[in-house]
């Protein structure tokens, strides 16, 4: 299913005019790259990430969400469009503190639904390099956002904003719930 929506954000991604480099999180995701000309306001990347993630959920909403509160996903993949505006993320290359001490490794978007975190780990990943650097070759140019990506992300709420908030109201909710119970 990771593949599936990440080909739901590639599909957005061409839609808008843009391309990304994919490699795999090291861990059960995968990351998408998009490399932007100039230094464009860090706000602004972070809502056309949020746009990105919208319009890729509506391509398949039945497989993909961009819900950030776990139990609202209904078991679909998790667009974390959190990611862009200054959160940290593993670089490629990376080991991750995981069973077989995998490595977050780039991947060719074709090879994309052939492979698995598993196959890159600190004993594979050299050999797998051999004399080249996969993730450099695979970085597309430098890209502008558009417009109506940013003016669309902006109109957007901020996922962790909005899921701290609404943990507070359950929170309540469920405080009140007990203390009726009690009653």
């Amino acid at each position: 299913m990771g593949v599936r929506s990440a080909e739901l954000v590639r599909q957005a991604l061409a839609d808008a005019g843009m391309t990304g480099a994919v490699k795999t999180s090291g861990a059960k995701g995968v990351h998408i790259f998009v490399p932007l000309e100039g230094q464009p306001p860090i706000e602004d990347v972070a809502a056309a990430t949020r746009a990105l993630a919208a319009r890729a959920e509506r391509i398949d909403p039945a497989l993909a969400t961009t819900a950030y509160i776990k139990e609202d996903r209904q078991g679909k993949v998790f667009l974390d469009s959190t990611r862009a505006g200054g959160a940290t993320i593993v670089a490629a290359y990376s080991p991750r503190v995981r069973p077989g001490a995998t490595v977050s490794f780039p991947v060719a978007w074709s090879d994309l639904d052939r492979v698995s975190p598993a196959d890159f780990t600190i004993r594979t990943a050299v050999a797998l390099l051999g004399d080249r650097n996969p993730w450099a070759e695979a970085m597309p140019a430098e890209q502008t956002l558009p417009a109506d990506l940013i003016e669309e992300g902006h109109t957007i709420p901020v996922a962790r904003v909005v899921a701290m908030h609404e943990g507070k109201r359950r929170a309540r909710a469920r405080a009140a719930k007990d203390e009726a119970a009690e009653k």
